[in-house]
């Protein structure tokens, strides 16, 4: 008689997968602020799937507009670590002191 863990022993693991880049809002391939094209590269699928996705999400109850902008607000821009949102926060904290 074959047990539960018998059972989860014997079937193979599934593959763990290469490390994703960074995410950051890519300068190649960018329409506007590279939301998009930094998306479909740490996601790995074409940028073309992403747009499609925040109009959809824009014509159908007006949600893809602000995730695009949280997205670009929160997103640090390629070669950087800072977000526009992170670098407001920190020129308000180092102006108010």
């Amino acid at each position: 008689m074959e047990t539960f863990t018998e059972t989860t022993q014997s079937q193979p693991r599934p593959e763990i997968p290469a490390s994703r880049p960074p995410l950051r809002r890519a300068y190649h391939g960018r329409m506007l602020g590279g939301v998009a094209a930094g998306l479909a590269d740490y996601l790995g699928v074409d940028v073309t799937i992403i747009r499609v996705t925040f109009a959809v999400f824009a014509f159908l109850g007006g949600a893809g507009i602000p995730a695009y902008l949280a997205c670009l607000l929160l997103i640090p821009e390629e070669g950087t670590d800072e977000s526009i949102a992170s670098s407001l926060l920190d020129s308000l904290q180092h102006g108010s002191r």
